[in-house]
């Protein structure tokens, strides 16, 4: 029997959650040195699946199951990974310590709890990504609602509980339409074959008519749709992000909003083919719809964090628009840019937080000139920059230009129109730093400014190595992907 890595790599998490929970909470250096050394571990254990996975050869990998786990239910246990959610795996994980650091400073009440809902966060997103059944899959996407709703309701800004609530109600609402369409799914499936399972790979196999997948697709579309988000379902996006704590702002950019976009792929392409096709034209449209009403609401912004939240809505809207291009150059540009958006823009939110720590404001009016106090956070603030609006030679060049190619084989049209999205982005990004980083130096508290700290430093180094990797060499990414990718597209196009 294989070792049981995928299971190590979910509940290993929890083993720091149990430490926790038997820690006094006066002992918080204590308390942050476990979280933080639990994030580590799973870490660790996660970079084994890029070490062991077969690049060329699709399907699932470290597949465990399927094994009985509700019987009369019919629900199964039953992970793996395959091209298309190995790098998702990789980016939660490697997020999750970037996390726990943001938070060693930022949170200083009620340490103990916070740590706790940052590990069972993880747990739940490494199992949406690993999660072969659709009953197991629901569990673990209803699971990490709750650490989320703590983690901006008790550790947020001044309008958290509302922000909260709204995250909360928004993505409840479609998830209760996703129940219903998977419950349809396995009545339908055990109709045909007298069997009753939530298996995903068993539910492929289900013969539905036409009109059948358009309401089923339209169900998980709408819960998936409401987590990129896609205009207009967006609304709930920026007060969750401009309340939310740093740890937590990093997480829900960097993972929370691929669940969507992964959800997209793993389950609408291959279990709604005609339906998805059919959808094609139409999502093509919302998603540059949402690159361009997020760039020119980012435009709009005074708040440095409400502009980068914004930023989101258009960067999400090139995944979608790579994803349903529906060809090879499309989707795996897709698949890197949702690794890609979670790198910079989990960083660039991390160092908002780094100026909110000194400055107590992210108001752009209220800096100037902080290029001069604090240069190497300004210097590395410009790379991630630049990362974000697709400079030649970082990460986001390559997932944006793989997603311009497919979109201009499927639809030319909308390919010109995204493009305005990334002069826009520019435009929006070089005019805030321009403003924070090189304005005048006329303001007492910007001249005290003091710069990085070594905490900082550790946070910030590994994500601007990964950002110049994927830009200059950009192969093992895409070479994992291919095979699982080349294969979901067939499917497909029929």
């Amino acid at each position: 029997m294989a070792f049981p890595l995928l299971s190590l790599i979910v509940f290993l998490p929890l083993v720091g959650v149990a430490a926790l929970l038997v820690m006094p909470r006066a002992w918080t250096a204590e308390i942050r040195t476990v979280a933080l050394a639990t994030t580590v571990a799973t870490f660790l254990a996660s970079l084994a699946l890029y070490g062991g996975f077969e690049a060329g050869r699709g399907g699932f990998q470290f597949e465990e199951g399927p094994t009985v786990w509700i019987c009369w239910l019919g629900a199964h246990y039953h992970l793996g990974v395959d091209g298309l959610s190995l790098w998702l795996v990789l980016l939660t994980t490697f997020l999750s310590v970037i996390a726990v650091l943001c938070s060693w400073r930022e949170i200083t009440q009620h340490v103990k709890q916070c740590m706790v809902v940052l590990l069972l966060l993880e747990t739940g997103m490494v199992g949406v990504f690993v999660a072969l059944d659709l009953f197991l899959f629901y569990v673990f996407w209803e699971a990490m609602l709750i650490p989320m709703y703590f983690l901006i309701g008790v550790w947020g800004g001044p309008r958290r509980v509302y922000a909260a609530v709204k995250f909360f109600l928004f993505t409840m609402a479609g998830s209760i339409f996703m129940l219903v369409a998977i419950l349809a799914l396995h009545v339908l499936h055990k109709g045909q074959t007298g069997v009753a399972t939530f298996d995903l790979p068993a539910l492929m196999a289900t013969q539905l008519s036409h009109t059948v997948q358009m309401w089923l697709f339209a169900a998980f579309a709408l819960a998936f749709a409401i987590k990129v988000p896609v205009w207009p379902l967006h609304t709930w996006l920026p007060d969750a992000h401009v309340e939310a704590p740093t740890a937590g702002s990093v997480l829900l950019a960097g993972v929370l909003l691929k669940m969507g976009t992964y959800g997209f792929l793993r389950f609408c392409f291959p279990l709604f083919p005609e339906a998805t096709k059919a959808a094609t034209e139409f999502v093509m449209a919302l998603a540059v719809i949402s690159i361009l009403y997020g760039a020119l609401m980012a435009l709009a912004q005074t708040d440095i964090k409400k502009l980068v939240a914004y930023s989101s809505v258009s960067h999400l809207g090139f995944v979608m628009l790579g994803m349903f291009a529906m060809n090879p150059q499309g989707v795996q540009g897709g698949i890197l840019q949702m690794v890609n958006h979670g790198l910079s823009t989990g960083c660039l939110f991390a160092l908002v937080g780094m100026i909110y720590e000194r400055r107590h404001t992210r108001d752009i009016s209220a800096f100037g000139g902080v290029a001069r106090s604090m240069p190497a956070y300004a210097t590395f603030f410009m790379i991630i920059m630049l990362s974000s609006i697709g400079l030649p030679g970082l990460n986001g060049f390559v997932g944006e230009f793989l997603v311009l190619v497919g979109a201009f084989k499927a639809r030319a049209v909308y390919a010109v129109l995204a493009a305005g999205g990334i002069v826009l982005s520019a435009f929006y990004m070089l005019w805030m730093y321009q403003r924070v980083m090189h304005g005048p130096l006329d303001k007492e508290e910007n001249r005290r400014l003091t710069d990085l700290t070594a905490r900082e430093w550790l946070i910030l180094v590994p994500i601007v190595l990964l950002i110049i990797a994927i830009g200059v060499y950009p192969k093992p990414f895409l070479e994992t992907m291919e095979a699982s990718v080349k294969a979901l597209v067939r499917m497909v196009n029929g």
